[in-house]
């Protein structure tokens, strides 16, 4: 049986540590200088719309987005090819006061030769979800 495709690997190593709650385990997947973009582009959670770049920008993003919430994913398709791997998914976070927000997305995770992420980039429609929340 052949390897598992690197990229496919590292998306899921990831979606595992996000869904356990394991910061430390999700940030020792990236290269030092890797970047997070969740959503692509400028949003309220990247003004820039360059990305959370580097581990401690990254820590960051986990602390300010991830750690308030139960996130839950579902992965309904993943299609490896090159050093990257697109998932199709729902993410569902519940956050701590209770409020659950659902989010359906495209996830690209790109590895270096080593298998380490280099990036993720989510695509997904942040004013479409802070609509269904009411924001």
């Amino acid at each position: 049986m052949p390897d598992e495709h690197p990229a496919l690997a590292a998306g899921k190593k990831s979606v595992s540590a996000v869904m356990r709650g394991e910061k430390d385990e999700w940030l020792s997947l990236f290269t030092d200088d890797a970047v997070v973009q969740d959503p692509v582009g400028v949003s309220p959670l990247d003004p820039t719309g360059e990305g959370h770049k580097g581990k401690e920008a990254i820590a960051k993003f986990w602390d300010t987005i991830i750690a308030p919430g139960k996130v839950e994913f579902v992965v309904r398709e993943s299609h490896p090819c090159g050093n990257e791997c697109a998932n199709v998914a729902t993410i569902t976070n519940t956050m701590d006061n209770g409020m659950i927000i659902k989010t359906d997305l495209v996830a690209v995770y790109k590895v270096n030769e080593e298998g380490k992420l280099l990036s993720i980039k989510a695509y997904w429609d942040y004013d479409k979800v802070a609509a269904s929340m009411g924001g």
